[in-house]
């Protein structure tokens, strides 16, 4: 056995559809009494409808959030509520609302109640980002961890099928880069494990019947597992690559996360042999790297980075922000190797 450190910082979930009722209950249990309510632009609609369970104790809401919170929408936002005299925040939303209560708190130290309708998994870390000047800058700090998270499946309904299967590929990158993880111990591996295989499980059945409330269900709870050891683990080079072509380059978070993930498994795959059996066995599959490359294929999301809007002219300084500020990762950060394998990932060919 591995000698291991394992340590919790308490989050309480409530799981179940139509669980948004309970609101009023959990805010109770984190003593809000006036709830700043946040969302994106397009989801200003469901805003309005937590406002309307929290009655008098919404202090209101905020349809400004953005991805990789940009960090004059961050200023903004702590600045409006302390104008309304919020003494807590409400999430409703994916890694953009839930990444913008996260800047708040971290100025201000408001509580967050989070309301997930993704499958992103940032509910249940203390991770946070703010993209400034063309560069994201993260850290972690368990300030900003939401202290109730309300999963609830019926709020992912209007979620659509392309995002539920980018969404979801995001939550499973978070769970395999955890198996390989220098502090990572075996518990976050079991969690890992299960939080791969229940997506991988839930995910074609989503994109065949995109209102079964059990698979949604099914990926809430994947997405939960997953989160949780993205929240308490550190993440290797898949991570760094995705925050760097997402912050400096404004390519959409999920969508990434999906189109890098085969890839930076294949770089790592002969340094970190266990972690890749480990998700070929999550996947049901005899090897990791093309399991995820199938699994993909099956949902139909973006295989390049041209897809998604990537520039040729662009890729070299990307390789360079990479390995100016590497993270912890099983394989060095080689800048050749690395420049190869974003060629790769931009003309969508199969992962080295």
């Amino acid at each position: 056995m591995q000698s291991f450190t394992h340590e919790t910082h308490a989050t309480r979930v409530v799981f179940g559809a139509g669980s948004r009722q309970f609101l009023p209950r959990e805010l109770d249990q984190r003593g809000i009494r006036r709830a700043l309510v946040l969302t994106t632009p397009e989801q200003t609609e469901l805003g309005h409808e937590i406002a309307g369970i929290l009655g008098e104790r919404c202090a209101g809401v905020l349809g400004s959030a953005v991805m990789h919170v940009p960090v004059e929408v961050a200023r903004s936002a702590i600045d409006a509520a302390r104008r309304l005299g919020a003494d807590g925040c409400v999430a409703a939303g994916g890694g953009s609302t839930i990444g913008l209560a996260k800047a708040i708190a971290l100025e201000s130290d408001l509580p967050i109640v989070a309301l997930p309708t993704t499958y992103a998994g940032s509910e249940m870390t203390p991770l946070y980002g703010i993209t400034e000047d063309g560069i994201k800058k993260t850290g972690r700090d368990w300030r900003v961890l939401p202290r109730n998270v309300i999963y609830d499946p019926e709020l992912t309904l209007a979620l659509p099928v392309t995002l539920s299967m980018t969404s979801g590929m995001n939550a499973i990158a978070h769970a395999a880069e955890a198996l390989y993880a220098q502090d990572g111990n075996p518990v976050y591996s079991l969690m890992a494990e299960e939080g791969i295989r229940a997506l991988a499980h839930a995910l074609p059945r989503l994109r065949t019947a995109p209102a079964d409330l059990d698979a949604r269900s099914d990926a809430q709870y994947g997405t939960w597992l997953c989160g949780t050891v993205l929240g308490n683990v550190q993440m290797g080079l898949h991570h760094k690559l995705c925050h760097t072509l997402g912050g400096s380059f404004n390519l959409p978070h999920a969508e990434v996360h999906t189109v890098i993930l085969p890839h930076a498994l294949a770089y790592n795959a002969d340094a970190a042999p266990e972690a890749l059996a480990r998700i070929a066995r999550a996947l049901e599959r005899p090897r990791a790297v093309a399991g995820l490359h199938a699994l993909g294929q099956s949902l139909g999301v973006p295989r390049s980075l041209r897809e998604l809007g990537m520039a040729a002219d662009a890729l070299d300084r990307a390789a360079d922000l990479v390995v100016q500020t590497p993270y912890p990762n099983p394989r060095p950060l080689e800048r050749v190797a690395i420049r190869a394998l974003l060629q790769r990932a931009y003309e969508g060919a199969g992962p080295g």
